[in-house]
């Protein structure tokens, strides 16, 4: 009888960062109503499916009406997150410790986010750019979120196989792509202190849920890529 193969060792871990890293869904919800306020729009008119976790492309043609370029509003998206990320954001709880314990044990990270790099470098001085071996911003990926592109390309990028991967993320949207890539997931239900973050509904049978970071460490992350911890 030929002995079982080991189990799989945890390749890498790979971020999502509104609302999941940094307190900032609630910003961005801020500057989505701006927008929709401009264009005319109420605050019942606007799908939150539409904002939580999108890059400003896709929130744009939701908000899209006729007679106005999808660019303009794009960028008055991303502009207004800009100037609110520019007064500065805050670390959610357990998000540096986290990091700083996969570093401790040799477990590369990366960033993938929905976000262009105009949002991601604020945030990085604020979080840290050395604690992220790669980041993946809006630009980066052919296709955003809840297409897979994004985390196959950060595990292409820390030449990691995407099934060795946990994906830590917030949204639904998130949690799709990761998913369709491969990686094991981690639901954090907790982590936008300003409201928005998944709920108990949205997280998809196979993921692992928390309420915050805090619960996470490199064991459990660990544990989670060898199989041995039920979950659904």
């Amino acid at each position: 009888m030929l002995p079982e193969p080991p189990p799989p060792e945890l390749g890498a871990v790979l971020f999502d960062m509104d609302g999941t890293v940094v307190d900032t869904e609630g910003l961005w919800r801020r500057a989505c109503a701006e927008v929709a306020a401009e264009l005319g729009l109420l605050p019942g008119e606007v799908d939150p499916e539409h904002v939580h976790g999108r890059p400003a492309e896709h929130t744009a043609a939701h908000l899209q009406r006729p007679g106005v370029p999808l660019g303009w509003i794009s960028e008055r998206l991303t502009g207004g997150f800009a100037r609110l990320i520019a007064l500065g954001v805050t670390p959610l709880p357990g998000a540096l410790a986290l990091l700083d314990g996969l570093a401790s044990a040799g477990v590369p990270t990366a960033l993938v986010t929905a976000s262009s790099r105009r949002i991601v470098e604020p945030v990085l001085r604020t979080v840290g750019a050395e604690r992220f071996r790669l980041v993946v911003a809006a630009e980066d990926a052919p296709r955003g979120k809840p297409a897979p592109d994004p985390y196959l390309l950060a595990a292409a990028g820390l030449g990691v196989d995407p099934a060795v991967c946990v994906a830590v993320e917030d949204s639904p949207v998130g949690l799709a792509s990761a998913l369709a890539a491969g990686c094991r997931a981690v639901a954090v239900s907790g982590a936008a202190v300003s409201g928005g973050a998944v709920g108990a509904r949205a997280v998809p049978y196979g993921v692992l849920s928390v309420n915050s970071l805090e619960k996470i460490d490199v064991t459990l992350l660990r544990r989670l890529v060898a199989g041995e911890i039920s979950i659904g």
